[in-house]
């Protein structure tokens, strides 16, 4: 046995208690450093939050700064070009009103959706061209051999080689290729391809609602 175990023992329990202790002063130094870097993180957020919230309210402002007070959307598209004509026709000192017919373009704005959104359309190959076959029923069918007929002529007028003939129940409307409109063009512009065709729509609504031009 070693002489004096006592001191011994004792010596070793200071140096564990100081171990001890010099490891939980690290410890509560390092959470305090944390909690302080924490809380300087938890600052900086905040600021940042308020900057990003000062800017987006500040983007918010910018876009909402181009907005009226009043609504400029008509919210029906027939509605919207009716409006507009009337505004033209408003605005020309030299507008006959004896003879404006806003009804007649109304009419024919009902015919354009008939024939766009309710005909039925078949399209086949013939030589070296296609021909569709339009057709409906009641309100459609009546748009049908208002409008494809007339559109045939306007295509004839800007260079394109088309006919219509009449069904019973409809139209046929056919168009052979050419160089400036060749055959695989018109089957992948269709029916709807081929009827928009042209800058003339705009122009003869409001010649139809001045009373100057008859669909």
């Amino acid at each position: 046995m070693t002489r004096f175990p006592w001191k011994t023992a004792l010596t070793v329990s200071t140096l564990l208690a100081a171990t001890v202790y010099a490891s939980a002063q690290m410890f509560s130094d390092r959470m305090n450093g944390h909690m302080q870097q924490g809380g300087t993180m938890d600052q900086m957020h905040q600021q940042m939050m308020q900057r990003g919230g000062m800017g987006n309210r500040g983007m918010m402002h910018g876009a909402q700064a181009g907005v009226t007070s009043t609504p400029t959307m008509p919210g029906q598209d027939a509605f919207g070009a009716i409006q507009e004509v009337v505004q033209i026709l408003q605005a020309d000192a030299k507008t006959d009103w004896a003879k404006v017919n806003i009804e007649a373009l109304r009419q024919h704005l009902i015919d354009m959706n008939e024939v766009t959104l309710h005909a039925a359309a078949t399209q086949r190959d013939v030589d070296n061209g296609i021909e569709i076959k339009v057709t409906g029923e009641g309100r459609t069918l009546e748009a049908i051999k208002r409008m494809v007929p007339a559109h045939v002529s306007e295509l004839r007028e800007i260079g394109w080689n088309a006919k219509s003939d009449d069904l019973q129940n409809g139209v046929t409307l056919t168009v052979i290729a050419s160089e400036t409109q060749p055959l695989t063009k018109l089957r992948a512009l269709g029916f709807m391809g081929i009827m928009v065709q042209g800058g003339h729509h705009q122009q003869h609504h409001l010649m139809m609602a001045a009373g100057q031009f008859v669909h």
